[in-house]
């Protein structure tokens, strides 16, 4: 291509193992054009991530080689020295990381950090560094920037410190702008801001963006060509609409039809399973729904009323409590055996602490949570070990929530052991069972942690949670970083645990297209409390409160004919669950629109369980407002 801003050609990479060199990207050729984005997508382990760390010179030059040429304006980035690139990154060529916990400096400020790179590559003094430091968070939407420039990376959510790398990477307007799976573990929301922004710049600056993901909805709206790799090697490239209408490679087509679409499910009753994909094929096979396992008319077997979990915020030379945030505020739902409720919204409006509320990981401010027939929040120390056998927690990210010096089989019969349920050969044979039951091998159990993918990591994550027979399981944000066909077995094997085995799923996600697929009722939550609530259906093809609407229109679509859309997302910053003392929390009413669907709209909160679906729940009665010294203040 000529005049290419980037031109990469023949492109290899290896890595030294064992005094060997392995190569893991083999012959890769692409070009990007002024203003034009090239994405580059395929599942974990195709080389698409080594691809761009290449470009960027990241890897370890003493454990790896790149050869072929890598071109910036035609300046071959391979033949500079480590200085000269040191004056290309960051300046001429930015990167967006997919972890933004290990890209941030833990013992720096965030304001500091972005007026870093406005001081070194844009000569800003230190006050004008920080005003446009403010700017760029204020541009993708952190809230209350200003109060949050001296705040350190651990004091944000995930979404957020993405966030912050984006406005880092954005800071010095490069000429193109390397983005490695950027908007993965970010809401709906965002992620749609997030693409808007970078069409938006690309407009003004002229900025090229070489797009790293395996999202083939946002490869659709924002990719002008497209790169498929598999196992290292460039399957099929071409302009995103021929990838997508007439895509030849059997990869290609079945990295498409494992995407889930929104309004799949609008003939469906039940959670149904995701398509089986044969990957050397490209066919599909489309599965049936998931038989009903809601067990009806019976007592539920997680009951939270007027839930309140609040954080305290300490300023002055002191300490002293200056507010509160009010992470969850008044939250009252059920959920019975066999049944998925979906907890959804964006990074900040409480659904994980909800989770980790009910298991009692954070202390709960107020409010009442029936789990099994145990009063969660009046429990001793014993009293919530016992707990642990009704509820199992499985957590976003398996790596971190698996020991990486105990072999899988210990991790898994852990709680076995340690709730004394048996012997250790009978914990063995539990562990063996277990991998065999989420779709591995019990031949694994000496390995470890990290000798697995992030698939396989997170079945170990699920067996693990399952070693006690629990009746509930707390799914957090579970399958959000997997790729989409890894994403779809991990959903099918909830899904026929769940059927198997009667669990009851509370399903705390971020990603729509997923949640209409696995749910039995949809709770929508904003800024810690619960604006709708009903059956999936109504949720998704009559919502009712403008907050789900927004959740729902920005979904990415895997149509390349939406490319260049503009979704109209409000920049309008987040509202602060941040509260003074004195602040009183206003009451609520719900309307009842269907048969158990019902909409916030001020006034009793109770009301929000006053009506269910007649398919799903029994009658339940109203409930009064918590109110008084530990309750709303």
């Amino acid at each position: 291509m000529q005049d290419s801003v980037l031109s990469v050609r023949n492109l290899s990479t290896s890595f030294l193992v064992d005094g060997e060199w392995k190569q893991v990207v083999r012959d890769v050729t692409f070009d990007v054009g002024p203003g034009e984005t090239v994405a580059i997508v395929g599942e974990s382990g195709s080389g698409k991530s080594v691809t761009s760390l290449s470009v960027m010179r990241l890897l370890n030059p003493d454990a790896s080689r790149i050869e072929g040429e890598v071109l910036l304006d035609g300046r071959d980035l391979l033949s500079l020295t480590e200085r000269e690139m040191r004056g290309v990154r960051g300046n001429q060529v930015s990167m967006i990381f997919q972890e933004p916990m290990t890209s941030l400096n833990p013992i720096f400020t965030i304001g500091r950090q972005i007026s870093e790179v406005l001081t070194r590559h844009q000569g800003m003094s230190k006050r004008e560094a920080r005003e446009e430091t403010l700017r760029l968070l204020e541009k993708v939407r952190i809230p209350n920037g200003r109060s949050r420039l001296d705040d350190y990376p651990h004091q944000f959510s995930g979404g957020m410190r993405q966030r912050v790398m984006i406005a880092m990477a954005l800071a010095s307007r490069p000429r193109l702008l390397i983005a490695d799976e950027p908007t993965t573990a970010l809401d709906v929301t965002i992620q749609g801001q997030i693409l808007d922004l970078i069409k938006t710049l690309q407009e003004e600056e002229g900025m090229s963006v070489l797009f790293i993901t395996h999202d083939m909805g946002v490869v659709a709206e924002i990719a002008d060509r497209t790169i498929v790799m598999l196992r290292g090697e460039q399957v099929e490239a071409g302009p995103t609409e021929d990838i997508f209408l007439r895509g030849r490679h059997p990869y290609t087509r079945a990295l498409l039809s494992a995407v889930p679409k929104l309004g799949a499910m609008a003939e469906r009753c039940w959670p149904t399973r995701f398509p089986v994909v044969d990957v050397s094929t490209g066919e599909t096979a489309e599965p049936d729904e998931v038989a009903g396992t809601v067990v009806r008319g019976k007592t539920p077997i997680l009951e939270v009323k007027n839930l309140v979990t609040r954080f305290p915020v300490r300023s002055g030379l002191f300490g002293r409590q200056s507010g509160s945030v009010h992470a969850v505020e008044d939250l009252s739902f059920e959920l019975f055996q066999g049944e998925t409720l979906s907890l959804v919204g964006e990074s900040g409006c409480g659904k994980s602490t909800t989770g980790r509320s009910i298991m009692r990981l954070v202390e709960p401010t107020a409010g009442e949570i029936h789990l099994d027939g145990y009063n969660v929040l009046q429990l001793d120390q014993i009293g919530l070990r016992n707990l642990r056998k009704s509820v199992q927690m499985v957590f976003q990210d398996p790596f971190s929530s698996l020991n990486p010096r105990m072999t899988v089989g210990a991790s898994i019969v852990e709680p076995f052991v340690k709730h004394r349920l048996g012997t250790a050969s009978q914990a063995r044979e539990k562990a063996a069972d277990l991998l065999e039951r989420v779709g591995l091998s019990a031949s694994m159990m000496n390995r470890y942690p990290h000798e697995f993918s992030g698939g396989q990591r997170q079945r170990i994550a699920i067996a693990r949670a399952l070693s006690l027979d629990p009746k509930v399981i707390v799914a957090d944000e579970s399958v959000s970083a997997l790729d989409v066909s890894v994403k779809a077995q991990v959903c099918n094997l909830l899904l026929d645990l769940q059927q198997s085995m009667k669990l009851a799923f509370l399903f705390i996600s971020h990603d729509m297209a997923v949640v209409e697929r696995m749910s039995h009722r949809v709770a929508v939550m904003y800024l810690g409390e619960i604006v709708e609530i009903g059956p999936r259906a109504a949720i998704f093809e009559n919502p009712q409160h403008d907050y789900t609407k927004k959740l729902i229109a920005a979904v990415p679509v895997p149509d390349p004919a939406r490319r260049g859309v503009r979704r109209g997302l409000s920049g309008e910053e987040l509202k602060s669950p941040v509260r003074s003392l004195n602040y009183r929390a206003p009451s609520r009413t719900y309307r009842e629109v269907s048969p158990g669907h019902l909409v916030q709209e001020g006034g009793d909160r109770g009301a929000l369980l006053a009506a269910s679906p007649s398919t799903l729940l029994r009658t339940q009665s109203r409930w009064t407002t918590l109110r008084g010294e530990g309750g709303l203040l």
